[in-house]
């Protein structure tokens, strides 16, 4: 069965599909950074209108590089939510029309669930990798999202924790910005630390010890702490680089989602994880959950951390052979409510 997936949640304008929820047969984003670098962030306007020029030639050309016809299409799955929400309608108004005119089924997806289904999809860096059995921890990091979650099915998810502010890939765009390292800061911030010294600065972590935040994370102190009493942290002496400045922000942004994570595993007794969202390439993240031989950390190849159609084809699929399709009257939802403690699906 061949699933159309659709993606549009934020500024990747992507598409695929996905034969029986495992198979890529294509995988098209296409990007916006070039739009939106000059702004250092993500510009809402620009975005929408960006899907709406692109989002009937990227679906062709996922279409074409499948290998297939318009015909060959058994379903439509799309982000609904949570996401931009000029940005989700032009996807979400897309796929409604195909399947409609089709008359094929339309599945609406949640695409933080769909991070979680990155790692089940077949791909050559996943090719001897065992997908994760039920029940695992679910560690969702993103510019929008830091999230910590026990994952009992593809759609089935309870928040252990969260950020109570700011997310963890918004900490980093917002640093970078701060100090002119590039867009899209995640990705800057990574390449720069590399040639760093994380000892530079000692950030202090977050005190969340008030009540029951053992899993929760916070970012605005450390942003804080970077942008604006980067002295008050100095522990190098002598010539100070940005290269330094990343690499002790990245250090220290990283230790609060292990530390989080960590504890929920410790509460849980689950040691196996999957990460997923555009902040889940970073490669420090990744060495330090290397570092842990008592739990086994699936990551999606690097193509598919951030947002992409693949994820949505692939879950998309699950619903579809249980029955669950999404009427034409579905809407979009910028925010999915219950991400706090609570079970969302």
């Amino acid at each position: 069965m061949k699933v159309l997936g659709i993606e549009t949640s934020c500024d990747e304008c992507a598409a695929a599909v996905v034969a029986d929820g495992k198979k890529i047969l294509s995988n098209i984003v296409a990007t916006q950074i070039p739009f939106h670098a000059p702004y250092n962030g993500v510009v809402p306007e620009i975005a929408s209108r960006k899907h709406a020029e692109w989002i009937y030639t990227v679906v062709k050309e996922a279409i074409d590089a499948a290998g297939l016809a318009v015909p060959d299409i058994d379903a439509v799955a799309v982000t609904s939510r949570p996401g931009l929400l000029g940005s989700l309608l032009v996807g979400l108004s897309f796929a409604k029309s195909f399947a409609w005119a089709r008359n094929i089924p339309f599945i609406a997806v949640d695409h933080m669930l769909a991070h979680l289904y990155a790692p089940r999809l077949e791909t050559p860096a996943l090719a001897n990798a065992a997908a994760p059995e039920y029940p695992y921890l679910g560690l969702l990091v993103s510019g929008g999202h830091s999230i910590i979650c026990r994952a009992d099915n593809f759609d089935d998810i309870t928040v252990l924790g969260a950020t109570i502010d700011d997310a963890a890939g918004e900490a980093f765009d917002k640093v970078a910005k701060f100090y002119g390292f590039g867009y899209p800061g995640g990705a800057v911030i990574d390449k720069m630390a590399q040639s760093g010294d994380s000892g530079a600065f000692r950030f202090p972590l977050p005190n969340l010890y008030k009540g029951n935040h053992r899993c929760d994370m916070s970012y605005s102190g450390l942003k804080n702490a970077a942008i604006n009493q980067l002295e008050m942290f100095r522990v190098k002496s002598g010539d100070i680089s940005p290269q330094d400045i990343a690499a002790s922000f990245q250090k220290t942004a990283v230790d609060i989602l292990l530390r989080a994570l960590f504890n929920a595993a410790e509460d849980t007794g689950l040691n196996a994880v999957v990460a997923g969202g555009g902040v889940a390439a970073n490669s420090y993240l990744r060495s330090r959950l290397a570092e842990r031989r008592d739990l086994r950390c699936i990551f999606p190849p690097l193509e598919l951390c951030g947002d992409n159609g693949a994820m949505i084809a692939g879950i998309g699929y699950h619903y579809l052979i249980r029955g669950d399709c999404s009427p034409l009257d579905e809407t979009a939802s910028a925010r999915v409510h219950g991400f706090k403690k609570l079970r969302s699906r």
